[in-house]
């Protein structure tokens, strides 16, 4: 499969503590020749300094651990680099299990998961939450990269049984595409070039795999949908007649001349026009943000959801979710917290925890419904006022929201409406 030199692929890294993460991250920036000058000779002089005969490529990333012993909070840092053949955004997330709601962050918008496994020690329990997150969040390549196989002597049959465990339990997952790489990341095995350690693995190396695999677009393009960010009337003689419903098309495609219908009114119109700052356009698609003007005069505010008349979502109070616990604060059943969805704001509560996920079985529990940070559930919620809501699986825009507390305006879940 031929790639396009143009397309943007998003990965996520994901692996337990001293997986061999960093200096993955490190290998690839390294030999895709992404690191600035001054940044190489800044960890190459520390390399020396420390007695290393080599770079130690781990430096180029753990920056974020001087950041955070200062007490600097950093969730998900996003790292770019680009090859001949592709861009690359990497959203690099902390290993440690306390950190497993970072990985939602960062897995929440990618085509693609790296998830890193110590040859020396098989699957552990981060790896199957790992890879459940993944599934969850329906990411629809998983490269699972075998590391440090030079510890272990390059063996075919260490890789073959981690291999053989991963696709045992992750046959319980939906996950379109799983590939497995040995690699080195330390000496660079199987990372950009292929392994003269390990012949009887004839499989491209990963940054080969990176730059051909076919990335589809997630985007709904059928389901018209444009949540009203906020309504323009300007002030100037010129446009004094002007009213546009100005946001960010979340899916499919928009025309002047269409029929639409707002929700959560149900009042119907036409489109009259699409604008941008310099210009008025003959459609507007995803991600694209654009005003809306309609034939009819209508009460439309931000929240509200502009839709094709013969294609609408469900407009509901309640509906079921699956959501990561992602705060220290244990959940208050039945207590009110302020839910943002698309540009729609107002007040819901968690009204029943349906079952939490054992993450080493995948079994549902029913009995212990206390949600705890990091825990991943199936619950109810209530709204005060309808949502137009999708399913996750249709639409990953509206079919998301987030769950803030009203006391400390912190962001405590990430759901996706089942």
């Amino acid at each position: 499969m031929i790639s396009d030199n143009n397309q943007l692929l998003r990965f996520t890294t994901a692996g337990s503590v001293d997986d061999g993460k960093s200096t993955l991250i490190g290998r690839l920036l390294y030999d895709s020749k992404a690191i600035f000058e001054d940044q190489l000779e800044t960890v190459s002089s520390i390399s020396k300094r420390k007695g290393q005969e080599h770079i130690n490529l781990a430096l180029f990333t753990d920056g974020l651990r001087d950041e955070r012993a200062q007490g600097i909070t950093i969730d998900v840092a996003y790292r770019y680099f680009t090859t001949p053949k592709r861009k690359f955004i990497i959203a690099d997330t902390p290993g440690h299990i306390q950190y497993t709601r970072n990985m939602v962050t960062g897995a929440s918008t990618a085509n693609v998961a790296l998830i890193l496994i110590d040859a020396r020690h098989g699957i552990s329990e981060q790896t199957k939450r790992h890879a459940f997150i993944a599934s969850l969040l329906q990411i629809p390549h998983i490269i699972v990269c075998i590391n440090k196989m030079d510890l272990v002597d390059y063996s075919e049959k260490v890789y073959n049984d981690i291999r053989s465990h991963f696709e045992e339990f992750s046959s319980k997952l939906y996950v379109k595409d799983i590939r497995f790489i040995p690699i080195s990341a330390l000496d660079g095995d199987n990372v950009v070039n292929r392994s003269k350690n390990m012949l009887w693995y004839q499989e491209a190396p990963l940054l080969y795999t990176l730059e051909y695999m076919h990335i589809s677009s997630d985007i709904n393009k059928i389901d018209a949908r444009f949540p009203v960010q906020t309504v323009l009337r300007p002030q100037s003689k010129e446009f004094l007649d002007y009213r546009g419903y100005a946001g960010r098309v979340a899916s499919g495609i928009f025309r002047p001349k269409d029929k639409v219908t707002i929700l959560p009114s149900g009042f119907t119109s036409t489109i009259k026009s699409i604008d941008t700052l310099d210009t008025s356009l003959e459609e507007a698609y995803a991600p694209m943000s654009v005003s809306i003007t309609l034939e009819d005069d209508i009460d439309v505010s931000r929240g509200d959801m502009i839709v094709k008349a013969n294609n609408i979502p469900t407009a509901t109070q309640e509906f079921d979710a699956m959501i990561c616990w992602l705060h220290t604060n244990t959940a208050r059943p039945r207590t009110k917290y302020t839910i943002l969805h698309t540009s729609n704001e107002q007040k819901a509560m968690i009204k029943e925890v349906i079952y939490k996920i054992d993450i080493n079985t995948y079994q549902r529990e029913v009995d212990n419904k206390e949600l705890t940070m990091n825990d991943i559930a199936r619950i109810k919620v209530r709204t005060t006022r309808p949502l137009m809501i999708d399913e996750y699986r249709d639409n990953r825009i509206t079919g998301s929201f987030v769950l803030v507390d009203d006391g400390t305006y912190e962001t405590v879940a990430a759901g996706m409406i089942m």
